[in-house]
Parts: C-alpha cells; structure tokens; sequence
C-alpha cells in the first residue's frame, strides 16, 4: 500500500518520470508476489488481484514510455 501511495507524488509532484518507476517496479512486484503468496490459500483472491496487476503493468508501461520519451 505504501508503493499504491507513494508513486502519484513521485511521479507527478516531483515531475520525476524516473522516481515514479523507482516506485511503480516495486509496487509491481509486491502484487505479483501476492498474488504468488495467496494462489495456494484463496483462488478468489487471485483472480480479484489481476485486473489490479493488469493495471498497475499498464501504468508501468506508460510510465516507461514517458520516461524514455523525456530523457535527457
């Protein structure tokens, strides 16, 4: 939840494209890693967190881009 919080001031109040996947990376990896964990005890759990996983790739990608679209 800490990563959910903190990457919108990394991204947008830093204006810091680069910051903001110092966050979201492991934001990604801290859903797959539940999802991981929770796969043996809560199938309903699993599938609930994909579309969360789904979107937070999608956001990744799109910050990448930006990221690697506004280097200097």
């Amino acid at each position: 939840m800490a990563f959910a919080t903190a990457w919108s001031p990394a991204f947008f109040w830093l204006h810091s494209p680069l910051a903001g996947l110092a966050v979201i990376v492991p934001l990604w990896l801290s859903i797959a890693w539940t999802i991981r964990a929770f796969a043996p005890l809560d199938r309903i759990a699993v599938w609930l967190l994909g579309p969360y996983l789904a979107w937070v790739s999608y956001a990744t990608y799109l910050n990448a881009g930006f990221w690697w679209l506004n280097r200097v």
